[in-house]
């Protein structure tokens, strides 16, 4: 409880006061909530430094840049995601691609420069751990809001607090979550996945929260899964928003030779 209390302090003071509005539907704070956390701007580019620490407080380190790009700059649907791992030296010119598919499963793939091998994600693998982390494949690019049934179960001064609930139990493994998002960013600030005995496991919360070319943007975070221990923390740095990247990068052509120009 104590680092509730800390971390909702710490997000708070980098966050505008909300707004006095209207009360709003709860599809538009969903709608704008998945916004705000993975479509601001029409491309974007960050360098990511990750860590690792497991349940006898051991660390791992993951140096990467993410590319991403929106097919439809107009609407929040497709979208590209490209992952190139820099550090340690055991995943170097590892890289990630998903391309986002909002109402049926998305494609993924990884290319293992050890074995010079293109593999497929499976789309029963997208909610097992990203590179050892705490992180899920479906936690990079997001999960589509049409897969859960949503409700407004809170509201308090700063947030909406949404209750989520899958329309397809048996494709997860949680039975439901619960969403903090911020009123006046609709910034998600943290998730809490229950299990079926209704109790926590898998906690994520926003820990910073920074103005990127007039685009609220959370720079650092973590997860925490009570079921295996531990957390990963992520930051970001050198966020870009409209950088026009090309499509083409985002091809399986470029998993083994990777647009180095885009990753600097």
């Amino acid at each position: 409880m104590k680092r509730t209390l800390i971390l909702v302090a710490v997000v708070l003071f980098v966050l505008p006061a909300p707004r006095p509005a209207q009360a709003l539907e709860v599809a538009e704070v969903v709608a704008k909530a998945n916004h705000a956390a993975y479509y601001q701007g029409k491309d974007g580019r960050a360098t990511v430094h990750m860590s690792i620490v497991d349940s006898e407080g051991r660390e791992r380190t993951r140096d990467f840049v993410i590319l991403r790009l929106d097919v439809d700059d107009k609407s929040d649907t497709e979208q590209k995601f490209f992952v190139f791992f820099r550090r340690p030296a055991d995943v170097s010119k590892t890289t990630f691609m998903v391309w986002k598919h909002p109402g049926k499963g998305d494609d993924r793939w990884m290319y293992l420069p050890a074995l010079d091998l293109v593999k497929r994600i499976a789309a029963s693998d997208e909610r097992t751990s990203f590179m050892g982390s705490h992180f899920f494949y479906e936690d990079v690019s997001g999960r589509s809001p049409d897969e859960d049934n949503h409700e407004l179960t809170e509201t308090t001064d700063n947030y909406y607090v949404l209750k989520s609930t899958p329309k397809d139990p048996t494709q997860v493994e949680f039975a439901s979550y619960r969403t903090w998002v911020h009123k006046t960013t609709f910034l998600p600030i943290k998730s809490e996945f229950y299990d079926d005995n209704n109790k926590v496991y898998r906690t994520y919360e926003a820990l910073k929260v920074d103005t990127v070319s007039g685009f609220p943007t959370i720079t650092k975070s973590r997860m925490s899964d009570n079921r295996i221990n531990g957390e990963t923390t992520v930051e970001y740095k050198n966020v870009k928003y409209d950088l026009s990247l090309p499509d083409e990068i985002f091809t399986e052509r470029y998993l083994r030779n990777a647009p180095r120009k885009y990753l600097r």
